[in-house]
């Protein structure tokens, strides 16, 4: 199961990028989230404030995917984008250091250290399929995936697959308004007026199998292995991303990038596995 996990959710950005072909990409998310919302009407809300809910919807889900999927119209490739956005990792341990005060360990420096010199070394590979705009709106996607993770600490032992249709509720409008004003009312009716097989299957993908399906069963993994066994497997996701990115759509990596994925992954491995 940690495996499909792993397999789908690597996926999930090549099936991005196809579904980047047919709807803008805040419409995009904002389908996402509006049909992954749906089981709320069916689930009792977490036990947390509406407010700190809204806060965790709006990092977690909106910043994150809102930038992640602009990223990927304006030079993020997809295969890439599955690596950087790990950044989270280590950027979660740097503003629990700062709003939390937790002192990290000797290994998480190291391990932060390693993975940023990864974004460092990708860094030096702009240009072509790679700008520096996408590559910074993907890390500030991360950065909101980071921030969500911080606050994600202070919402208790909330059943994860309600917590994730709840906060699926927060995106939607936000998504949709921002998509208005920056595509435009026409293209949105064009894009839903022309959707296609492949626009539907990336829609229903992404919003079923990435989100709902596989946050249900990570969590039934959390709840039944020890956190330090499954978290690990969150390692195969960018594998899987490359992947399916080079099999898919024929994304190549340079040695410079694959340097840089290495070194971004081999960071969090440790981070991530236990000793």
């Amino acid at each position: 199961l940690a495996l499909l996990v792993a397999s789908i959710w690597g996926i999930n950005f090549t099936v991005i990028s196809i579904g980047l072909g047919s709807f803008p990409p805040l419409l995009l998310a904002a389908l996402r989230f509006a049909i992954a919302a749906i089981p709320a009407f069916f689930l009792p809300r977490p036990a947390m404030s509406w407010f700190k809910l809204i806060a965790i919807g709006a990092t977690l889900f909106l910043g994150q995917f809102a930038l992640l999927f602009s990223s990927m119209t304006v030079g993020m490739p997809a295969g890439l984008a599955s690596v950087t956005l790990q950044s989270q990792a280590f950027l979660t341990i740097l503003i629990a250091v700062v709003a939390l005060r937790e002192k990290p360990s000797g290994r998480q420096k190291i391990g932060m250290l390693v993975a940023l010199g990864g974004l460092a070394v990708i860094a030096t590979t702009v240009g072509g399929d790679l700008s520096v705009l996408g590559l910074a709106m993907c890390f500030g996607a991360a950065l909101c995936w980071a921030v969500g993770n911080i606050l994600l600490k202070g919402a208790g032992k909330a059943d994860m697959f309600a917590l994730v249709a709840w906060l699926s509720l927060v995106p939607p409008l936000p998504l949709l308004g921002l998509s208005m004003i920056s595509d435009g009312p026409e293209a949105i009716i064009r894009a839903l007026g022309t959707i296609s097989w492949r626009g539907t299957g990336a829609v229903l993908y992404i919003a079923l199998l990435s989100t709902t399906l596989c946050f249900a069963i990570w969590s039934h993994l959390l709840r039944r292995y020890p956190a330090s066994t499954v978290a690990p497997f969150s390692l195969l996701v960018p594998v899987f991303g490359a992947l399916s990115a080079a099999l898919v759509l024929g994304e190549q990596f340079g040695a410079m990038r694959m340097a840089g994925m290495a070194l971004i992954l081999f960071g969090l491995a440790i981070l991530t596995v236990p000793l």
